[in-house]
């Protein structure tokens, strides 16, 4: 299978591009896939969305982008790496994946917010992935569904960006909408 090429940055793209993007990936069919739990996989994925392996980090994104389209979330909450053979677990810190770039596109109701991840997948925000606040000791954890079961964290300078683009635009509560769909980002009670 190749490795699937990440796109260019997002201020070059249209939202409408970027969904266009976001729609033509191709996954491989991991939720019909049900072979025999092998074991662990020796693989990790850090709060940063740094994978590793046997304790080092594996430094070929293509390789990252390519395990991360065999990751699939279990019911039971855990975390697989799944292919019609074999499944391993893998662990997962926080999300499996990082929002580390925001382009917004409209205002109010018209508002459409894209996230390109770490591994250059495209999330954009409305009903299908919808944006969630937790809390957390160190404060709010904003995440997008990236796909079934699957999360990614708001890396904290596009929290900031998404925040003030709620701020500036007065909306009360504190929130944005994208895709027609409003998301709140004060944090629950």
């Amino acid at each position: 299978m190749p490795s699937p090429e990440p796109p260019p940055d997002l201020s070059t793209l249209s939202l409408a591009e970027i969904a266009r993007l976001a729609d033509d990936k191709k996954l491989p069919p991991v939720e019909s896939w049900n072979p025999t739990h092998c074991g662990p996989s020796a693989m990790r994925i850090a709060r940063d969305g740094t994978w590793f392996h046997e304790g080092s980090p594996i430094g070929r994104p293509a390789m990252v982008r390519l395990f991360s389209t065999i990751l699939r979330r279990e019911p039971d909450g855990g975390f697989v790496l799944v292919t019609p053979v074999e499944k391993l677990d893998i662990e997962v810190e926080d999300a499996p994946f990082v929002a580390v770039e925001l382009k917004s596109e409209g205002e109010s109701r018209e508002r459409s917010l894209a996230f390109r991840l770490n591994t250059g997948d495209l999330v954009v925000a409305g009903p299908d992935h919808p944006l969630r606040l937790g809390t957390a000791d160190d404060g709010p954890h904003p995440y997008v569904e990236v796909r079934k079961g699957l999360e990614a964290l708001v890396a904290r300078p596009v929290y900031y960006e998404l925040a003030e683009l709620a701020l500036a635009e007065g909306a009360d509560p504190l929130g944005l909408w994208s895709g027609g769909r409003f998301f709140p980002l004060d944090a629950p009670a």
